[in-house]
């Protein structure tokens, strides 16, 4: 076991929540004064947004330990290697699609693992000027989100008769969602662009967000962290937890959501 406390946990996500808004700053700049957008390997999209936000955060994360694993980073060294399972996430701009269009959905992500699972998240949401915080270790927790320099407290709600739904807006798959859909009274779906859909789950204004596109273990798991500390989980549609550093870090399908009829009784 990695030996991370609770307390040590706490005093990073508190000097990262700066650096976050930073990074997040840096991506407003640069869509004011206009950018090019290039296409990577993958033929998806990157600014240099992407890539200045980037390089504000993992300096501050080299100072910390552990190692890094950054989605700029690993586009231009080909992966990542490195022994156990403690680690840092980075998806410095989630939602390009988002970012360049225009809109205010895109995220600034920071999560580290710990033993493989989302120990502390920070999802920052640089247009809205506001940032979810998760940090869980055990039976202590931590969840919140930052407007107007104060914290409130977040947690998912109770299951409703009537649910939200979240997912995306460049990558649903209706071929999938709309079967899965079938079995629950809909009240409304709320399409947004990055990871602020597991922020919506934690903060109780959605009720499940599933996922049937593909994503990276960075796209998730600050995320992850903030619905995990908020009483929520992301887990496969078997029902086991989605786990960190799979090969190539690719997810497969995966539900996150607040708490089931079933584990409320």
């Amino acid at each position: 076991m990695t030996a991370v406390s609770f307390a040590m946990l706490n005093t990073w996500a508190d000097r990262l929540l700066p650096v976050a808004r930073a990074a997040g700053v840096a991506t407003l700049d640069v869509r004011k004064r206009g950018f090019e957008v290039l296409a990577k390997n993958d033929a998806s999209p990157v600014t240099e947004a992407d890539q200045i936000a980037e390089g504000i955060i993992t300096p501050v994360l080299d100072t910390l330990g552990f190692p890094i694993v950054a989605e700029e980073r690993m586009a231009a060294e080909g992966g990542a290697s490195f022994d156990g399972n403690t680690f840092w996430l980075v998806d410095a701009l989630d939602g390009t699609k988002e970012f360049i269009k225009g809109g205010d959905d895109y995220t600034v992500n920071i999560a580290l693992v710990v033993d493989g699972v989302p120990a502390l998240g920070l999802v920052h949401a640089p247009v809205r000027d506001e940032t979810f915080l998760g940090v869980m270790l055990g039976a202590e927790r931590r969840a919140e989100v930052w407007r107007g320099g104060k914290a409130q407290k977040i947690g998912v709600r109770p299951r409703p008769k009537r649910i939200i739904v979240t997912g995306s807006k460049s990558h649903e798959v209706p071929a999938l969602m709309d079967p899965f859909l079938a079995r629950y009274d809909v009240a409304e779906k709320l399409p947004v662009g990055s990871s602020l859909k597991f922020c919506l789950v934690a903060e109780g204004k959605a009720d499940i967000y599933p996922r049937f596109g593909p994503t990276c273990e960075w796209d998730i798991a600050a995320g992850h962290a903030v619905l995990r500390a908020a009483g929520g989980r992301v887990h496969d549609f078997e029902g086991a937890e989605i786990t960190y550093k799979k090969p190539q870090f690719l997810n497969g399908r995966f539900l996150a959501e607040g708490p089931s009829a079933e584990r409320q009784t």
